[in-house]
């Protein structure tokens, strides 16, 4: 090689700079986005697939907030009244006529027994305080009365021994077992000064010097 002047590249070399097909001078080739039949339907299924999530994201959240809610308890179920809350027994009058197998020592009374309200109540036994009396009564227990009604029962004492009653009964009262859906009870019924009146009047007259 002879003479002055710039080197040549060989055979098969190029410049640094030069663009190869690669390059662009305006900078790198930019790829543009595909709008084929394939690309539409990637792009529905994900636009699909995002919803979807969406929607179990959203069950679960409110399936864990229903799961996890403050629980209100039932209210709990109501009891009937026990039966001595809702029935009354009151003093109506002396019976004139006693029944027929009362015997001669014998008295007679007209009671009212009412229930108020709730299940039926069923009197189950009438007794009174004193040793020297039995009582029994028409109709004969056990006896059902309804709410809202009220029927006559009559009690007649039977006098025993009159050593055994005081000459002057100042509060008598009757025991009487009461039973319904709720409970069974004996209350003692106080019947008013006109009973105490009227069963210390029959005393006297049934008895009269046999008291001690």
């Amino acid at each position: 090689m002879s003479g002055i002047g710039p080197l040549e590249p060989g055979e098969g070399t190029h410049a640094w700079d030069t663009p190869g097909p690669d390059t662009h001078p305006e900078g790198p080739l930019r790829t543009r986005p595909a709008h084929g039949p394939i690309a539409r339907f990637h792009e529905r299924h994900r636009r699909a697939s995002l919803a979807a999530l969406a929607l179990i994201l959203l069950l679960a959240g409110g399936s864990y907030l229903y799961a996890t809610r403050r629980h209100t308890p039932p209210p709990a179920p109501s009891l009937p009244p026990y039966p001595s809350q809702v029935t009354d027994i009151s003093y109506l009058d002396a019976v004139a006529t006693p029944p027929r197998d009362a015997g001669t020592r014998s008295f007679s009374f007209a009671v009212l027994v009412g229930v108020q309200s709730g299940p039926p109540v069923t009197v189950t036994r009438i007794a009174q305080p004193y040793a020297g009396l039995s009582v029994t009564s028409e109709p004969r227990p056990p006896f059902r009365t309804k709410a809202g009604t009220a029927h006559n029962v009559v009690i007649t004492m039977h006098i025993k021994e009159c050593g055994k009653i005081p000459a002057s009964a100042g509060l008598p009262f009757l025991d009487v077992t009461l039973r319904n859906a709720r409970a069974i009870q004996v209350h003692s019924f106080i019947l008013g000064p006109r009973y105490a009146q009227a069963l210390s009047q029959a005393l006297q007259v049934a008895c009269g010097n046999d008291f001690r």
